[in-house]
């Protein structure tokens, strides 16, 4: 339990050193083989990469120990400095101590993720614009269909190899100029607008 009489950066403190000695050792003796630690980022968050085999059980896992929030779902794309390029990250918040930790999950484009929309609802829509967003797809999910973009958009705007312009980009125009052509909404020549 949090000690209530800390000031809130010597709570967050606590927090995380409880995440770092206590929760991750306990984690990679539990998922040994399956699970790494790594630094932290700027944010000091202390994090791990797991298997994507063994994701749904380290949630569970972490779920069972007090991490019952789970704050955040984010896709990212590495390509072209690592391989396999995507992954997605679980921010998951024990709601007692208040600590965090990031759980990261390597994947490519055809290896599929467990969903954990059946744990946390709040899944179910990031990891439905994850898939629409970055082609990342998650297994048994209920609805995985896209979110942002019409059912008939091809790609992935947020890849890092999508074209920056999207598709139109991609189009071969015969007057280039033509592309960003002004075009008034009256007739300029006219006086009245008429």
């Amino acid at each position: 339990m949090a000690d209530l009489a800390l000031n809130p950066i010597e709570r967050a403190n606590a927090a995380r050193e409880n995440v770092n000695t206590v929760v991750i050792p306990q984690l990679t003796e539990a998922f040994a083989n399956k699970l790494e630690q790594i630094p932290p980022t700027n944010d000091q968050i202390p994090q791990v990469w797991a298997t994507p085999d063994s994701l749904r059980a380290v949630a569970l896992w972490l779920k069972d120990r007090g991490f019952a929030m789970l704050v955040d779902v984010a896709g990212v794309d590495y390509y072209p400095k690592r391989d396999p390029r995507f992954e997605v990250v679980y921010m998951f918040r024990d709601l007692k101590t208040l600590g965090m930790i990031r759980v990261r999950v390597r994947c490519t484009e055809k290896q599929a993720v467990p969903t954990l929309s059946d744990i946390w609802t709040m899944a179910d829509p990031a990891e439905r614009e994850i898939f629409d967003q970055f082609g990342i797809t998650f297994k048994n999910h209920p609805n995985l269909t896209r979110m942002l973009n019409p059912d008939d958009w091809e790609g992935h705007p947020l890849r890092r190899d999508y074209p920056l312009r999207g598709p139109r980009a991609l189009i071969n125009l015969e007057m280039p100029a033509d592309e960003n052509r002004y075009h008034g909404f009256v007739d300029e020549e006219s006086k009245d607008g008429k």
